[in-house]
């Protein structure tokens, strides 16, 4: 029970970080229609843009103005790179993106270094939250599911209880129709990439001292994020919620997981023995295939259902 316990609070944590990386990257296709391949480098200048803010200034003002910076450049990029190529397709997009990731990755390292920050969590949150089973379950992961379920529900509240979040989505559907109205298209869009990195920034702040900040942080991360957005649905924000959540859990309990294959699938009656297919692949244990399991729910569900778990569209 303590394992169990224990397994699902970080499971469920683990997995609102990813849901906090996933929704800008969701909320900008979903709007869009454009699949940034970048997202993940956003996250890790707004671990960084905290990283030295939070030198200067403290820790809490670091995690509204890097989420900003963020989201200006975002902005920025948006405007004057991304809009010029998007009467040409999908294709130019991404490798416009795909392009973007290697510059930012190539400025951090001039700018940061090679090696690891050394941006840790603040003073007021590196208690305990409570003590279960004789196991702390650390605040700071306390506060980082906090700020992802406020996240969701001020995301949730602006896209359909407030006339920003009907005009984004009208833009997207009927843009002629929208700019007859009188509002600026093209400016909605660039708020709505803006406010997808800035996401992202937010989550790097969050993030960034909980794991480790340092400039492979944006492809550790990178391909799970597209798995959540596949597997939740494109461009669905609830199946990005659900997708993060359960491939968090998965994942985290497959760690804790001491068994081998061959005895996991031993207790729940298949005939499994060393000699079946070779023996090295049964031997392996369960929490050394953990960090593959999101990559074969993606392939198990492209195979089942393309649209993923919550998505309307195919693939």
């Amino acid at each position: 029970m303590e394992f169990f316990t224990i397994s699902l609070l970080n499971g469920i944590s683990y997995g609102l970080l990813l849901f906090m990386l996933s929704s800008g990257l969701t909320l900008i296709f979903s709007m869009m229609g454009v699949l940034n391949f970048a997202h993940a480098s956003f996250y890790m200048l707004g671990a960084y843009f905290a990283f030295t803010t939070s030198q200067l200034v403290g820790y809490w003002p670091a995690l509204v103005v890097a989420p900003l910076l963020v989201a200006l450049i975002g902005a920025l990029f948006e405007k004057y790179c991304l809009r010029r190529v998007h009467k040409f397709g999908h294709v130019p997009e991404l490798l416009i993106t795909f392009g973007l990731s290697f510059i930012i990755l190539e400025m951090v390292q001039l700018v940061w270094g090679t090696s690891s920050a050394d941006y840790r969590v603040p003073q007021a949150l590196g208690g305990p939250l409570f003590t279960l089973y004789g196991t702390q379950f650390p605040m700071y992961r306390g506060f980082m599911m906090l700020v992802a379920v406020l996240m969701l529900i001020a995301i949730w509240l602006l896209l359909t209880r407030t006339r920003i979040g009907l005009v984004i989505q009208a833009a997207l559907t009927h843009p002629e129709t929208v700019e007859a109205l009188g509002h600026n298209v093209p400016r909605v869009f660039m708020l709505v990439f803006g406010g997808g990195a800035a996401l992202a920034g937010l989550a790097g702040v969050i993030g960034g001292n909980a794991f480790v900040t340092e400039p492979g942080m944006a492809a550790t991360v990178g391909s799970v994020i597209f798995v959540v957005v596949v597997v939740g649905g494109m461009g669905s924000l609830t199946g990005a919620f659900v997708a993060s959540l359960l491939i968090g859990v998965i994942q985290t309990f497959a760690v804790g997981v001491d068994a081998s294959i061959m005895g996991a699938l031993n207790a729940v009656g298949a005939p499994i023995t060393s000699d079946t297919f070779g023996y090295p692949l049964w031997r392996l244990k369960i929490s050394q295939i953990a960090p593959i399991l999101p990559y074969l729910f993606l392939v198990l569900m492209l195979i089942f259902r393309p649209k993923g778990l919550l998505g309307t569209r195919e693939g």
